[in-house]
């Protein structure tokens, strides 16, 4: 395992780096959802250890990563990953997003071509409407004024499904104190750079190999928003993690493994 603090435009970036460093060995690279940090992905270093060095960060303003000053939008989010890419030495790699961090995958399969060798989107949605853009603003406004348990209990509800939540207690635990660690500032740069997201109409120049995943219960980034998605890429399909709400790697992770080892080889 490494560690580093990668300096990026909006900032030090925490970043770390599992598995055998072998020079065949290829990367993936993973980005986290809003509100939570790299630690989301423990569950799957075991498999992705298997065949990959797998490199993760702290999105800006969340974990150990420093809150950016001004305003940040996704192609911000994309230069900090190029940023951590670069300081690992990394020329091109796989990249597996989640939520926002899906979306920060989206972009770097746009904007930085080169860099993606493969593309893995899960839980993420390409485009903000007007009434998704209001209510982005409502949680913006609400941890402002009552911090981040304004909105823990529907996180929770939104991405574990209620048996989860009743089945594995100390997990859950994890995640909400995940949640809680949030720095409000970067909860709401991110939330902000959310509102502005428009990609959709872009998806279809994504060259690379791409796979796209999705909670079955997940409310928001739906499996119909994401095989419309899928449909826009090139040779892309979709698969559903039965059961599980918009952390699928997390709610169900033998089944969101099952949808990703086969793209990964890694079954």
């Amino acid at each position: 395992m490494i560690e580093r603090h990668v300096q990026a435009s909006g900032g030090m970036i925490h970043a770390r780096a599992d598995g055998e460093a072998r020079e065949d060995r290829p990367w993936i690279m993973l980005s986290n959802s809003l509100a939570s940090d790299l630690s989301m992905w423990d569950g799957q270093i075991p498999l992705l250890t298997r065949g990959y060095r797998v490199l993760r960060y702290d999105t800006r303003g969340h974990g150990r990563s420093a809150v950016a000053k001004g305003t940040t939008g996704i192609p911000d989010l994309a230069a900090d990953a190029v940023a951590v890419m670069d300081a690992f030495g990394i020329a091109a790699c796989t990249v597996m997003g989640l939520s926002l961090g899906g979306m920060t995958a989206l972009q770097l399969a746009l904007s930085h071509p080169r860099r993606i060798e493969r593309l893995v989107c899960c839980d993420a949605f390409a485009e903000t409407p007007a009434p998704a853009q209001a209510m982005w603003d409502e949680r913006i406004a609400a941890v402002g004024r009552g911090g981040m348990d304004a909105i823990l209990a529907g996180t929770l509800e939104r991405w574990l499904s209620p048996a989860f939540r009743a089945a594995q207690p100390a997990t859950t635990e994890k995640v909400a104190a995940m949640i809680r660690a949030t720095p409000v500032a970067g909860y709401q740069a991110c939330a902000a750079a959310i509102k502005t997201l428009a990609l959709l109409p872009h998806l279809s120049r994504i060259a690379c190999p791409a796979h796209f995943v999705v909670g079955e219960r997940d409310a928001g980034s739906t499996p119909a928003v994401m095989q419309a998605m899928a449909e826009k890429v090139a040779g892309a399909r979709l698969a559903v993690v039965p059961g599980s709400g918009h952390l699928p790697n997390i709610d169900n992770a033998a089944g969101f493994e099952a949808a990703v080892a086969p793209f990964l080889s890694l079954d």
